[in-house]
């Protein structure tokens, strides 16, 4: 709020009877009130601003993960539990408070849905940061970074496995299954034409450089289930464990997979056998850096900045790219409307994201979650919203760079004449 000059918060009081020595008087006491407004109504703002930040806001205002995730450990998978129950590979994620990976072991989950298959989340490199994509069930298993994670996902699709109507029948060549327990079995022989590595990340330095196909890019907009209760519980327990931590086991997690979610210290866990090249953590832990927390390395400043928006409502809009201006009409006019249905697309993704994130919120809100809830849906929600800005100004720039005109490497300045 801004005081304006005529507010009467700046506007003297003033008495035509009075004397000029009673009128001196009468300014210096209305000064003197106004003075006082003003410093309990700035306390009060202060307050009101200090109290609607979110408590986890401070620890995870403007963190950027800067070096990417451990190569993937080498481990064997655990035999299936049961029909139905499809493999979740392992995978690295952050843990903003520590700013450090742990391991999250591969494990069987049982599908949501027949039919439905699961895409492993994947870590990708963009804006000048790692940014973990998360994974999700559907009809289809889209894109997962290239990342081969081994067991039937490697780098593209999904060959452990199929649905047969409403039974799942499993790929013996690449699955550990018990064929007394499970009958709905095939053996199909995968060649991989990819090159084996254990690199759990695309882009950035030494990253993947896989692309998503244009199958996988229609996948992305199908159907989608967000990861089961079974799933986040497990994501949880292995964020608890501090021998899981990257900078604890050295990229070689003494839990790499287990026979269903939460099972951590069930007999039939396994061990990794190696790591999939040497990690050695960095002083900052994970490398993470922070752009806005003062008071983590400063804590005598206590002065509270805004926070980085958590959630897609909360983003400012984007300003529209200047119209095109190649000097052909037709051109421009053509280029203006690719504009406008991307924004209008973009928007249109916006608005979807804001509305489901606000329904968990509310769902939280119902369900009286814990504060340790909140907080993974509230990381959850950053990433989510980082990377549909992410790609939404990707989409801008290859646009923009489609609509540049090209020089044709043929024509030549004329030289001058000698």
């Amino acid at each position: 709020m801004r005081l304006g000059l005529g507010s009467p918060l700046n506007r003297a009081t003033r008495s035509s009877k009075a004397t000029p020595g009673k009128r001196k008087m009468i300014g210096q006491k209305d000064t003197q009130m106004r003075n006082v407004r003003f410093l309990l109504f700035t306390v009060a703002v202060l307050t009101l601003v200090v109290l609607t930040i979110p408590p986890n806001s401070v620890a995870q205002v403007g963190i950027s993960i800067t070096i990417g995730p451990p190569a993937l450990p080498v481990y064997e998978q655990p035999p299936c539990p049961a029909e139905g129950y499809l493999w979740t590979p392992g995978y690295w994620a952050y843990d903003y408070d520590d700013a450090d990976y742990y391991w999250v072991p591969g494990t069987w989950v049982l599908a949501p849905q027949v039919g439905f298959l699961w895409t492993p989340g994947w870590w990708g490199w963009g804006g000048g940061a790692f940014l973990f994509h998360e994974g999700y069930w559907g009809p289809h298993v889209g894109f997962y970074g290239g990342v081969a994670y081994g067991f039937g996902y490697f780098g593209n699709g999904y060959e452990g496995g199929r649905w047969d109507g409403d039974h799942f029948s499993y790929n013996r060549t690449v699955n550990n299954v018990n064929v007394t327990n499970i009958h709905n079995t095939y053996n199909t022989t995968v060649v991989n034409n990819t090159t084996v590595n254990r690199v759990s990340y695309n882009g950035g330095e030494g990253g993947i450089t896989a692309r998503p196909s244009p199958e996988e890019e229609r996948y992305a907009d199908e159907k989608h289930i967000a990861p089961v209760a079974a799933q986040t519980e497990h994501v949880q327990a292995a964020r608890s464990d501090r021998q899981l931590r990257a900078s604890v086991n050295q990229g070689k997690p003494p839990i790499a997979a287990t026979p269903k979610p939460g099972a951590l210290n069930d007999r039939a866990a396994v061990p990794a056998k190696e790591a999939g090249a040497p990690y050695h953590p960095p002083a900052n832990r994970g490398g993470a850096e922070q752009h806005g927390n003062p008071q983590a390395a400063h804590p005598e400043n206590n002065v509270p900045r805004p926070a980085a928006p958590n959630d897609a409502k909360d983003l400012q809009a984007h300003p529209r790219p200047a119209a095109p201006n190649t000097g052909n009409a037709k051109q421009d006019q053509k280029y203006q409307q690719q504009q406008e249905k991307l924004a209008a697309e973009q928007e249109k993704e916006h608005q979807k994201l804001a509305a489901q994130q606000e329904k968990e919120h509310q769902q939280m809100t119902k369900q009286n979650a814990n504060e340790a809830a909140r907080q993974q849906m509230e990381q959850r929600h950053q990433q989510q919203t980082q990377q549909m800005e992410q790609k939404h100004s990707q989409q801008q720039q290859q646009l923009q760079e489609k609509q540049q005109p090209r020089s044709n490497p043929k024509e030549r300045p004329a030289e001058p004449k000698k």
